[in-house]
């Protein structure tokens, strides 16, 4: 069985369901129920309910939906109210943000809706135990914005390396235009521009016109 195998599991896991919408309520209620060693002390929809129940059962945890249930506000007042509290929060987008916030409030881990029955179990287990869990979709998400954030700042670095000929075409590539238009717009030959427009993307550390497109439209250099 799942839990039987998970680490540094408790005997029972009392586990606290703040969530907003009654039909989801319902459907997470069913699915920690029928897991053994969990049981479902408690769900609610109102923050203050919320700490005055947690106050009420002790639950080991409390799972918290961070968009319908105030996000951070909960977090922050189940802490002061219930210092051994541990919370875990369920979220239905990655969002760095969001993420900050919430462990910035004092939640144990992060979860998403997407995630497997099984990673949800691992996480509850985890941060009722006092070990920090964010999700691995999460966990891949970050690393691939952080991926693009320093592709981005590195190709920003880069800029002072292009021609003036070069930054021309890289702002027309962001207006759109394909390399056959920005040719007769610059009365230049389509090889040219190409090997222009070459020359750029190997300059910045881009691939695609796409990635060159949305490199000068973050940077703001704007149209020709």
């Amino acid at each position: 069985m799942l839990v039987t195998m998970l680490p540094l599991m408790l005997d029972r896991l009392r586990v606290l369901l703040v969530e907003d919408p009654s039909l989801m309520r319902d459907s997470l209620v069913a699915l920690l129920s029928s897991e053994p060693g969990v049981e479902v002390v408690g769900e609610i929809a109102n923050s203050a309910q919320a700490i005055k129940l947690a106050t009420a059962a002790s639950p080991d945890l409390a799972l918290v939906d961070f968009a319908s249930a105030g996000g951070t506000d909960i977090i922050a007042a189940l802490r002061e109210r219930w210092p051994s509290a541990h919370v875990l929060v369920l979220a239905s987008l990655e969002n760095e943000r969001l993420l900050k916030a919430a462990l910035h409030a004092g939640a144990g881990g992060y979860v998403l809706r997407s995630d497997t029955r099984a990673e949800l179990m691992t996480a509850l287990h985890k941060v009722a135990a006092g070990q920090p869990h964010v999700s691995r979709a999460i966990r891949e998400w970050i690393a691939t914005f952080d991926a693009a954030s320093r592709a981005s700042h590195a190709a920003a670095d880069r800029v002072a390396l292009l021609t003036d000929r070069e930054r021309e075409i890289m702002r027309w590539v962001a207006s759109g235009l394909r390399t056959r238009e920005i040719a007769q717009r610059l009365s230049l030959s389509h090889k040219t521009v190409e090997k222009h427009r070459s020359n750029l993307m190997r300059k910045l550390g881009l691939r695609s016109a796409a990635a060159v497109a949305a490199f000068a439209t973050e940077k703001g250099y704007g149209r020709a």
